[in-house]
């Protein structure tokens, strides 16, 4: 087979036999077998850059990051093409979670991103302005899509409060997928890809809270969310930033702001009249003044936080039942 003017070698039999039996496994989350079956397969054609990119792949999975980072490289060495292989995001993705900066900015590079930032005393790669993106958290669990900053293509900063069931906090760094499972349009009109969670990469010393707010208003919770966000950290009120969709909803492309209101959001599998985690619909424009609130914010200060925000108007303000809950 002859691709590019270069010949090229047709894998045998028994490596696609291999190799198909391998994927099926890792479906099967049996990746020390798939693991034995794509070593064997490497071994048959080590001068394909398939073999040695379904085994970064298989690493990737496992979190095996010296292994990925390895065989990512082997992989991209044999490559016959240019620029946006997906051997070199792969190698990014392992060389980020190594903090190995100079192999990530050159995977960057070599997938044909414009990486910013060199000559940093890290060289870590900074500045690359990819803007916000939905994450979904601990997506083989009890999945969870937050919002973030991007700070590369791997990685992305968590800036909504995830809920507890989540194990993860605000302001925590997640390494994540390259490929989006699913997009989220804004009111405004841009939409944002989806990207699985792969693992905490910094965690954040912030603690989450839920608290039980009496905001007669909601302008009286949206000073509650100011206050936070003024002091250098967070509120958020679940009674109507959370809904609950089943996998095949939320892996789609989901307008972000549906389900609120008196419509009926076919996509929204919560229960009406039960704010927060289970669902956060109401009749109509009904305000429901109790409200499910999750703080991120130290322990010193966020009875403080609350205090102050019924002081500015206590005739319309309450709060109750404080709890850490992450």
């Amino acid at each position: 087979m002859r691709i590019f003017g270069k010949v090229r070698h047709r894998p045998s039999a028994s490596w696609r036999q291999a190799t198909d039996r391998a994927f099926t496994l890792i479906g099967d989350g049996r990746y020390e077998d798939a693991g034995a079956l794509l070593t064997r397969a490497a071994d048959l054609e080590p001068w394909l850059s398939e073999s040695w990119f379904n085994l970064a792949l298989l690493h990737k999975f496992r979190h095996d990051w010296e292994q990925a980072r390895a065989a990512g490289l082997r992989a991209v060495a044999l490559l016959d093409r240019g620029a946006g292989a997906p051997d070199w995001w792969n190698v990014g993705i392992a060389a980020t979670a190594l903090q190995d900066w100079p192999l990530a900015r050159q995977a960057w590079q070599a997938y044909g991103l414009k990486v910013p930032g060199e000559g940093a005393p890290s060289d870590e790669p900074v500045g690359m302005e990819l803007g916000s993106a939905a994450v979904r958290l601990s997506p083989e669990g009890e999945a969870e899509v937050v919002w973030g900053r991007r700070l590369d293509p791997a990685r992305t900063e968590v800036l909504s409060i995830p809920l507890p069931s989540s194990g993860r906090r605000w302001g925590e760094v997640v390494l994540h997928d390259g490929v989006p499972h699913g997009e989220r349009i804004t009111a405004a009109g841009p939409s944002y890809p989806v990207f699985d969670e792969i693992e905490l990469w910094a965690p954040s010393p912030v603690p989450t809270w839920v608290v039980l707010l009496e905001a007669t208003t909601e302008a009286d919770r949206d000073a509650l969310e100011r206050l936070a966000g003024d002091a250098g950290f967070a509120a958020e009120d679940w009674s109507s930033s959370v809904r609950l969709l089943c996998r095949t909803c939320s892996e789609s492309r989901m307008p972000s702001g549906e389900g609120e209101g008196e419509h009926l959001d076919p996509h929204d599998h919560s229960e009406p009249g039960h704010p927060g985690p289970l669902g956060h619909r109401t009749p109509g424009d009904l305000w429901v003044p109790e409200r499910e609130c999750g703080i991120a914010a130290p322990s010193g200060l966020v009875r403080g936080l609350l205090d102050s925000w019924v002081a500015d108007s206590p005739d319309t303000r309450a709060w109750r039942d404080l709890e850490e809950v992450c």
